[in-house]
């Protein structure tokens, strides 16, 4: 997982990642599920929310390539409320090195809403040792989209 120069870590994320952390979250969400609305709100909104809600409620982390944030992931409780990744660097084992950090940080278990239409993410979480707890007809989530719930303990494959 090196470009040949220099290797991905992951680190918490801070205050001056919120402007890239919302980048990634609207280039990803728009890349890897076309089938959402638009996005109604402004780089700035969201890069104000990442600040303000995500940073301030989550424990949030970024892998990074020296200075460049390449992906984020964000836990609340035990609730894995965001996985992304910039889209040109997807399916390079940056989303595993996240997933990791996570489930380092949440020995006790993990779980996760995926969208039902969402089936590289939903691959990606079973190859990683989740499990189908639940499915719902998108009612609770504000997208109105099928939606799964999907859970990793320890003791589960990886």
């Amino acid at each position: 997982m090196t470009d040949g120069s220099s290797k991905v870590s992951v680190r918490r994320a801070d205050a001056a990642d919120a402007a890239v952390i919302a980048r990634i979250h609207r280039d990803s969400r728009a890349a890897a599920m076309p089938y959402l609305p638009p996005q109604k709100r402004s780089h700035e909104q969201v890069a104000r929310w990442v600040e303000d809600v995500l940073l301030r409620e989550c424990r949030t982390w970024v892998a990074v390539r020296g200075p460049e944030v390449l992906g984020y992931a964000a836990v609340e409780g035990d609730m894995l409320e965001h996985l992304y990744l910039r889209p040109d660097f997807r399916r390079q084992g940056i989303g595993t090195l996240l997933l990791d950090e996570v489930k380092r940080h949440n020995p006790g278990g993990v779980s996760l809403h995926v969208f039902q239409q969402n089936t590289e993410a939903r691959a990606f979480y079973q190859h990683h040792g989740f499990t189908v707890l639940d499915s719902s007809d998108g009612s609770r989530n504000m997208e109105n989209l099928p939606d799964m719930t999907l859970r990793w303990a320890p003791g589960s494959t990886q």
